[in-house]
């Protein structure tokens, strides 16, 4: 797909891993929607792709009503959708068991509703839409990119929620590829590994240090504009479906 011919949703798209890709595809000529809940920085980042490419879109998207107003916001702002990309996600990280007993259903349900039913819900209701767009040459009609997590695979202590939820996004990439191929629209899944988002900004420096110092090559967080640089070469690389593609520096995260 043409980048040029591209109109994204992007949900946690006012900061981190969303932003970045914001950024990215606003530069090389796509119309994208900013979805996230800070209107504040989502207004502000929307304006500052310049008039006519972009438009902010306040959604929780766990909820059904929101996302379909986002849907219908972008199509009334720009003609149709073809892209969407999930970066909207929270950690929240919890034993088991810990001093306070043992772990809240509510925290771990919350996790999953925003990380995993919140990636479906965007995905769900924008292959809906995809679905009636017109293919290109090779029969595409869209592209879905949801982010998980090197979690999902190596998930550490205090991560039984953030993994399990992770896991889910990973897990349902190639089923919803499997049926979006008769749609004529695409299912990629990236997973990152330590990157400087503002989850990560929270941290003390020292901490930081020592984390990027495991990242095997280069020793260092990973760059949320290598993150959008990635789904860039998604979008534009019609073979590429069905598949999780980590990004990590070869990253293996140890128990703690």
């Amino acid at each position: 797909m043409d980048i040029k011919n591209v109109v994204a949703v992007v949900t946690g798209g006012a900061s981190g891993l969303g932003e970045a890709t914001v950024v990215e595809l606003a530069k090389c000529g796509a119309k994208i929607t900013v979805v996230d809940i800070d209107v504040e920085r989502g207004e502000k980042l929307a304006a500052s792709c310049g008039a006519g490419n972009a438009i902010f879109a306040k959604a929780d998207v766990t909820d059904e009503t929101d996302v379909q107003q986002v849907i219908k916001k972008t199509v009334d702002a720009f003609g149709k959708i073809n892209v969407a990309i999930s970066c909207a996600g929270v950690a929240n990280p919890a034993k088991v068991l810990s001093k306070k007993g043992p772990l809240s259903l509510d925290a771990f349900n919350k996790v999953l509703q925003i990380n995993l039913v919140g990636t479906l819900n965007i995905t769900r209701l924008a292959v809906e839409h995809m679905n009636s767009n017109t293919p290109d040459a090779e029969g595409e009609k869209g592209v879905i990119i949801n982010t998980a997590s090197v979690a999902a695979f190596e998930g550490q202590i205090g991560q039984v929620a953030y993994s399990a939820s992770k896991a889910g996004v990973v897990g349902m990439t190639l089923p919803l590829a499997r049926e979006c191929a008769e749609y004529g629209v695409r299912v990629v899944t990236i997973a990152p590994g330590l990157f400087a988002t503002p989850m990560m900004a929270s941290l003390p420096a020292s901490v930081k240090e020592v984390l990027a110092a495991t990242v095997p090559f280069p020793h260092r967080l990973g760059k949320p504009s290598e993150y959008a640089m990635l789904a860039k070469h998604i979008i534009e690389n019609t073979m590429l479906n069905g598949c999780c593609i980590r990004l990590d520096g070869a990253l293996r995260m140890p128990p703690k």
